[in-house]
């Protein structure tokens, strides 16, 4: 299982929300680029990041952040062992071509795409048959149905309703949060995780709440493709490199 370590990003600055709210937001750092290099020293070779200001306004104000934590994870990944390249990839006010293509064209690895995949199918299918791969969907989910513009509304769909779409769609990673559990360190909803694995044949990456070692153990004993590490990292409760080595062992 791959762990992907996670930098949200606001106003420049490394943050964490508290179950979405904007309201509820702390500041880890000044220097995401700088987190990004101790992520690759801790064994991380995939970076998860998230522009929240872009998520509500469907912009890229952190646009030369991301490709800052880029650009210093690609360095720091070039001195390890081996000199496997990073991996970054961006959610966050993705919904138009142009900025697909102005993130992926700047050496972004994927995007991912949310509210735009809920809101323009057709956008979605041609950036999935375009660009593959480089295309991730982010299922973010509230009491049952797939939230949207930064968690602030909930869609018609339900998380199994729109999670089989995405699968037929031909998309091949999805990244599912809980958003009841994000950032609130009550572990991760395992049953949640584990019902999304038995009925979909898709990459899932799990999100929000995953606040334990037991936590990516159990993850990954379900066979889940990946988890994101966030608010955990940050207060210490997860040793990163300890989480890849439990995640790379299954």
């Amino acid at each position: 299982m791959i762990i992907y370590p996670a930098i949200d990003l606001y106003d420049g600055k490394a943050v964490r929300l508290f179950k979405g709210d904007y309201a509820q937001m702390t500041v880890y750092s000044n220097d995401p680029p700088e987190i990004a290099e101790a992520f690759i020293r801790a064994g991380a070779r995939r970076i998860h990041t998230v522009d929240l200001e872009g998520a509500k306004e469907g912009s890229t104000p952190n646009f030369e952040t991301v490709l800052a934590i880029k650009k210093a994870a690609d360095a720091a990944a070039a001195a390890e062992p081996g000199g496997e390249a990073a991996f970054v990839e961006i959610g966050g006010g993705i919904r138009d071509d142009e900025t697909v293509e102005k993130y992926l064209d700047a050496g972004i690895d994927r995007v991912i795409l949310g509210t735009a995949a809920v809101n323009d199918p057709e956008f979605l299918k041609r950036c999935v048959d375009r660009y593959g791969q480089r295309i991730a969907v982010g299922i973010d989910v509230r009491d049952g149905f797939v939230a949207v513009k930064g968690w602030t509304e909930l869609s018609q769909y339900t998380l199994e309703e729109f999670a089989r779409m995405m699968q037929d769609t031909g998309v091949k990673t999805i990244i599912c949060t809980d958003i009841s559990r994000d950032g609130a360190m009550r572990g991760t909803n395992r049953e949640l995780y584990r019902q999304l694995s038995e009925t979909l044949d898709i990459d899932i990456v799990a999100s929000g709440g995953v606040s334990s070692i037991e936590d990516v153990e159990a993850l990954a004993a379900l066979g889940i493709h990946g988890a994101i590490i966030g608010k955990a990292y940050y207060t210490g409760a997860i040793d990163l490199a300890e989480a890849v080595e439990k995640g790379a062992a299954k």
